[in-house]
Protein backbone atom coordinates (compact mmCIF):
# COMPACT_ATOMS: atom_id res chain seq x y z
CA UNK A 1 0.00 0.00 0.00
CA UNK A 2 1.33 3.41 -0.93
CA UNK A 3 1.43 6.02 1.82
CA UNK A 4 -0.81 9.01 1.32
CA UNK A 5 0.95 12.31 0.77
CA UNK A 6 0.23 15.98 1.17
CA UNK A 7 2.24 18.35 -0.98
CA UNK A 8 4.68 15.55 -1.73
CA UNK A 9 5.33 14.60 1.92
CA UNK A 10 4.53 11.04 2.97
CA UNK A 11 1.93 10.86 5.76
CA UNK A 12 1.09 7.19 5.97
CA UNK A 13 3.58 6.23 8.66
CA UNK A 14 3.87 9.47 10.62
CA UNK A 15 3.96 8.67 14.36
CA UNK A 16 1.63 10.47 16.73
CA UNK A 17 2.80 13.77 18.20
CA UNK A 18 4.69 12.90 21.43
CA UNK A 19 2.97 14.00 24.62
CA UNK A 20 6.34 15.03 26.03
CA UNK A 21 7.39 17.08 22.99
CA UNK A 22 9.84 19.90 23.77
CA UNK A 23 10.66 22.75 21.41
CA UNK A 24 14.44 22.64 20.91
CA UNK A 25 15.13 24.79 17.86
CA UNK A 26 14.03 26.48 14.67
CA UNK A 27 14.96 25.91 11.05
CA UNK A 28 16.60 29.14 9.92
CA UNK A 29 17.78 28.35 6.41
CA UNK A 30 19.08 25.86 3.88
CA UNK A 31 22.74 24.80 4.10
CA UNK A 32 24.50 24.03 0.86
CA UNK A 33 22.77 22.79 -2.30
CA UNK A 34 22.06 19.15 -1.40
CA UNK A 35 19.02 19.63 0.84
CA UNK A 36 20.70 20.14 4.19
CA UNK A 37 18.98 22.42 6.69
CA UNK A 38 20.36 24.83 9.26
CA UNK A 39 18.80 24.75 12.75
CA UNK A 40 19.21 27.34 15.50
CA UNK A 41 19.17 25.41 18.77
CA UNK A 42 17.67 27.01 21.87
CA UNK A 43 19.96 25.43 24.48
CA UNK A 44 23.66 26.17 24.95
CA UNK A 45 24.32 22.47 24.28
CA UNK A 46 22.53 21.04 21.21
CA UNK A 47 22.53 17.45 22.48
CA UNK A 48 18.72 17.33 22.52
CA UNK A 49 18.76 17.69 18.72
CA UNK A 50 21.30 14.90 18.40
CA UNK A 51 19.38 12.61 20.77
CA UNK A 52 16.62 11.77 18.29
CA UNK A 53 16.43 10.96 14.60
CA UNK A 54 12.81 12.12 14.56
CA UNK A 55 12.23 15.86 14.58
CA UNK A 56 8.59 16.94 14.78
CA UNK A 57 7.67 20.25 13.17
CA UNK A 58 5.16 23.04 13.73
CA UNK A 59 4.73 26.25 11.72
CA UNK A 60 6.36 29.43 13.04
CA UNK A 61 4.34 31.36 15.59
CA UNK A 62 2.73 34.46 14.13
CA UNK A 63 3.84 36.55 17.11
CA UNK A 64 7.54 35.89 16.61
CA UNK A 65 9.42 38.41 14.52
CA UNK A 66 8.31 39.59 11.08
CA UNK A 67 5.11 38.05 9.85
CA UNK A 68 5.79 35.17 7.51
CA UNK A 69 3.57 32.64 5.83
CA UNK A 70 3.88 29.02 6.93
CA UNK A 71 5.13 26.58 4.32
CA UNK A 72 2.14 25.21 2.40
CA UNK A 73 3.33 21.62 2.70
CA UNK A 74 5.20 21.61 6.00
CA UNK A 75 5.77 17.96 6.95
CA UNK A 76 4.79 16.95 10.50
CA UNK A 77 8.01 14.94 10.89
CA UNK A 78 11.58 14.97 9.60
CA UNK A 79 13.63 11.78 9.66
CA UNK A 80 17.23 12.83 10.24
CA UNK A 81 20.02 10.89 8.52
CA UNK A 82 22.93 13.10 9.60
CA UNK A 83 23.33 15.99 12.04
CA UNK A 84 26.37 17.89 13.27
CA UNK A 85 27.36 21.15 14.92
CA UNK A 86 28.47 23.94 12.64
CA UNK A 87 29.49 27.07 14.51
CA UNK A 88 26.53 28.17 16.62
CA UNK A 89 23.96 26.14 14.68
CA UNK A 90 23.24 22.50 13.83
CA UNK A 91 23.17 21.38 10.22
CA UNK A 92 21.27 18.27 9.23
CA UNK A 93 20.40 16.08 6.31
CA UNK A 94 16.89 14.64 6.34
CA UNK A 95 14.93 12.23 4.21
CA UNK A 96 12.78 13.59 1.36
CA UNK A 97 14.65 16.92 1.22
CA UNK A 98 16.76 16.55 -1.88
CA UNK A 99 17.79 20.08 -2.85
CA UNK A 100 18.20 23.62 -1.61
CA UNK A 101 14.71 24.69 -2.69
CA UNK A 102 13.10 21.94 -0.59
CA UNK A 103 15.27 22.90 2.38
CA UNK A 104 14.38 26.59 2.02
CA UNK A 105 10.68 25.65 2.08
CA UNK A 106 11.16 24.54 5.70
CA UNK A 107 12.53 27.91 6.84
CA UNK A 108 10.90 29.14 10.05
CA UNK A 109 9.56 25.75 11.15
CA UNK A 110 9.78 25.03 14.89
CA UNK A 111 11.57 21.80 15.81
CA UNK A 112 10.39 19.53 18.63
CA UNK A 113 11.74 16.25 19.99
CA UNK A 114 10.45 13.86 22.60
CA UNK A 115 11.75 14.61 26.11
CA UNK A 116 12.17 10.85 26.60
CA UNK A 117 14.90 10.84 23.96
CA UNK A 118 17.11 13.37 25.76
CA UNK A 119 20.46 12.02 27.01
CA UNK A 120 20.53 11.26 30.73
CA UNK A 121 21.72 14.31 32.63
CA UNK A 122 24.80 14.07 34.80
CA UNK A 123 24.35 14.06 38.59
CA UNK A 124 23.44 17.55 39.83
CA UNK A 125 22.69 18.66 36.26
CA UNK A 126 19.18 19.39 35.02
CA UNK A 127 17.50 20.25 31.77
CA UNK A 128 15.86 23.66 31.86
CA UNK A 129 12.57 22.18 30.68
CA UNK A 130 12.47 20.00 33.80
CA UNK A 131 12.91 22.99 36.14
CA UNK A 132 10.19 25.18 34.66
CA UNK A 133 7.01 24.90 36.69
CA UNK A 134 8.69 23.74 39.88
CA UNK A 135 7.74 25.41 43.17
CA UNK A 136 10.53 27.26 44.98
CA UNK A 137 10.70 27.37 48.79
CA UNK A 138 13.40 28.67 51.13
CA UNK A 139 15.02 27.04 54.14
CA UNK A 140 12.35 28.55 56.38
CA UNK A 141 9.63 26.78 54.39
CA UNK A 142 8.37 30.03 52.85
CA UNK A 143 7.18 29.90 49.25
CA UNK A 144 8.99 32.21 46.83
CA UNK A 145 6.95 31.26 43.78
CA UNK A 146 7.24 29.12 40.66
CA UNK A 147 10.05 28.82 38.11
CA UNK A 148 8.88 30.40 34.86
CA UNK A 149 12.17 30.25 32.98
CA UNK A 150 15.93 30.53 33.24
CA UNK A 151 18.56 33.01 32.09
CA UNK A 152 21.96 31.97 30.78
CA UNK A 153 24.55 34.41 32.11
CA UNK A 154 27.57 32.45 30.89
CA UNK A 155 29.16 31.26 34.15
CA UNK A 156 25.85 29.89 35.45
CA UNK A 157 22.10 29.88 34.95
CA UNK A 158 19.64 32.05 36.88
CA UNK A 159 16.17 30.94 37.96
CA UNK A 160 13.32 33.29 37.07
CA UNK A 161 10.76 32.90 39.85
CA UNK A 162 7.31 34.44 39.61
CA UNK A 163 5.32 34.92 42.81
CA UNK A 164 2.13 32.92 43.23
CA UNK A 165 -1.25 34.57 43.65
CA UNK A 166 -2.14 38.20 43.05
CA UNK A 167 1.39 39.25 42.04
CA UNK A 168 1.85 36.45 39.51
CA UNK A 169 1.70 38.84 36.53
CA UNK A 170 3.81 41.56 38.14
CA UNK A 171 7.24 41.47 36.47
CA UNK A 172 8.65 43.75 39.14
CA UNK A 173 7.88 41.08 41.73
CA UNK A 174 9.91 38.46 39.86
CA UNK A 175 12.89 37.03 41.76
CA UNK A 176 16.16 36.06 40.09
CA UNK A 177 18.10 33.39 41.98
CA UNK A 178 21.45 32.07 40.71
CA UNK A 179 21.24 28.33 40.06
CA UNK A 180 24.41 27.50 41.97
CA UNK A 181 25.17 25.43 45.04
CA UNK A 182 25.65 28.48 47.24
CA UNK A 183 21.93 29.25 46.95
CA UNK A 184 20.23 26.07 45.70
CA UNK A 185 20.29 23.43 48.40
CA UNK A 186 17.99 20.80 46.89
CA UNK A 187 16.19 19.98 43.65
CA UNK A 188 13.48 17.33 43.74
CA UNK A 189 11.95 16.61 40.35
CA UNK A 190 9.72 13.99 41.98
CA UNK A 191 8.29 16.48 44.48
CA UNK A 192 8.46 19.27 41.86
CA UNK A 193 10.22 21.53 44.34
CA UNK A 194 13.45 23.51 44.58
CA UNK A 195 14.79 24.56 47.99
CA UNK A 196 16.93 27.67 48.12
CA UNK A 197 18.83 29.67 50.72
CA UNK A 198 17.06 32.91 49.85
CA UNK A 199 14.96 35.19 52.03
CA UNK A 200 11.63 36.69 51.08
CA UNK A 201 13.10 40.15 51.53
CA UNK A 202 16.09 39.64 49.18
Amino acid sequence: MTAASVGGWATGDTPAWPEDAVEVGRIVDAWGVKGWIKVQHFAADPQALFSSRRWFLKPPEASRGPKRSAPASLPPLLKVTQAKSHGDVVVAQVQDVADRAAAEALRGARVFVSRASFPTAEPDEYYWVDLIGLAVVNLQGETLGTVTGLLDTGPHSVLRIAPDGADADNEAAERLVPFVGAYVTDVSLEARRITVDWGLDY
